[in-house]
């Protein structure tokens, strides 16, 4: 009996090792679908290469030592698109799927995954959800499928509001935001944060305008002043953010802006043409990190000229090594089994995908513009960066979930 249960043993730890070995040079491909046409181009050819970049450094160097190749699909930022980019990765064989850029597309992504897996069992595939922020995403709207490495809205509303509250100075805010969801919940979550932690903070404007429309935004700057205003709080991204601070430099309106993607293409240039000014970023990185990251930074503008800001996408090819290595398979169904609840080291500290909503918990920081001292990195060739002021721990910023998600066996 004891020889029996040896041999046994042996040959369970020899199979399990024959299949973590059987993965190893493998290589698993990536679509992405974001906008790589359109007013946000620009933001999401930076993302494409970010996501490439880092798939590249880290092919092999995992622990399932599989490769990694990400293709890009434009989606022109539209739901509709979006489906018809996913059709064709599907047609060409992709089980693995990256998006961020709009959580219209998102949500659009989320729930055609969850479909086509339902009707294609043993052709499933993982969408890995990289800058989509609507809280109903890891919600009312969760699906097994769904993993989100940013932090949704009104998570980093939390952090955001934990920062302002302690800023006396801030008496009038004044609301901007793109008209869709995301723009939406920024406006719906600071008044119900600020009310909770600083009652005596007047909201003197709320405004929403359509997303990637706008080409002068000199009416909206002009309602600001008017308002008196003495801070600007917006989600607004891309063409949408750095048209604003253009349309704020024409009028020499200096206020504080507090902002969720003032670091993301384009902006910058236009912030460092206005001098020195107070903007604060929420986000879950920085400009400024050391390690492994910073290299990363380093060689990505060596290479491009362009600066490497998605660090979603460093995150995300460390999870799904990890998980692969986890589940001695790159099959999706493993694979996702394999990311619940799954920890890994990450540029600040340790990030965990929660297993519960599949919302990956993790630091949060608030930046500052300013000027670059020596060894700091010059954001966009500014001579400007934004520098960590506040660091908070993935508690601060972690919001309770809603998702009651079907799971498949696995």
């Amino acid at each position: 009996m004891k020889f029996t249960l040896k041999i046994v043993s042996a040959t369970v730890m020899l199979a399990a090792a024959g299949v973590a070995f059987a993965q190893k040079g493998e290589t698993v491909r990536i679509a992405f679908m974001d906008p790589l046409s359109g007013p946000f181009a620009n933001v999401g050819q930076n993302q494409l290469k970010s996501w490439q970049f880092v798939a590249d450094r880290l092919s092999g160097k995992n622990p399932a030592g599989v490769k990694f190749e990400v293709v890009g699909f434009d989606n022109k930022g539209s739901p509709q698109e979006t489906l018809n980019t996913l059709k064709a990765a599907i047609d060409q064989g992709f089980r693995y799927v990256v998006q961020g850029n709009g959580s219209g597309a998102g949500l659009a992504l989320e729930d055609a995954v969850e479909k086509y897996n339902e009707r294609n069992p043993g052709k499933e595939m993982v969408y890995l959800n990289y800058a989509a922020v609507d809280p109903a995403m890891t919600n009312e709207k969760c699906s097994f499928w769904h993993f989100r490495l940013d932090a949704d809205t009104s998570m980093k509303m939390e952090a955001l509001t934990s920062f302002m509250k302690d800023q006396p100075q801030i008496k009038k805010v004044y609301i901007l935001g793109q008209n869709y969801s995301h723009g939406q919940q920024v406006s719906k979550f600071f008044k119900e944060d600020i009310h909770r932690k600083r009652p005596d903070i007047q909201i003197v404007g709320d405004d929403l305008h359509p997303i990637g429309q706008v080409k002068d935004f000199s009416p909206y700057v002009a309602k600001i002043k008017q308002s008196g205003a003495d801070a600007l709080l917006t989600g607004n991204w891309g063409q949408d953010l750095t048209l604003l601070v253009k349309a704020m430099n024409d009028a020499g309106l200096k206020i504080p802006m507090y902002t969720y993607y003032a670091g993301v293409t384009g902006t910058p240039t236009a912030l460092a043409a206005g001098g020195e000014s107070q903007v604060y970023v929420v986000a879950y990185g920085h400009a400024n990190h050391t390690g492994d990251l910073a290299q990363i930074a380093n060689d990505f503008h060596k290479k491009f000229n362009d600066d490497y800001y998605t660090y979603a996408t460093y995150n995300g090819i460390n999870l799904l090594g990890a998980a692969m290595a986890k589940a001695h398979s790159t099959d999706p169904v493993k694979v996702a089994h394999a990311m619940e609840g799954l920890t890994v080291k990450s540029f600040a500290g340790d990030v965990t995908m929660r297993a519960s909503d599949h919302q990956l918990q993790q630091t949060m920081y608030i930046t500052k513009w300013q000027k670059a001292r020596k060894g700091e990195y010059s954001v966009e060739n500014t001579g400007f960066t934004f520098v960590p002021i506040k660091q908070m721990d993935p508690y601060v910023s972690s919001t309770p979930t809603s998702c009651q998600m079907k799971r498949p066996a696995g």
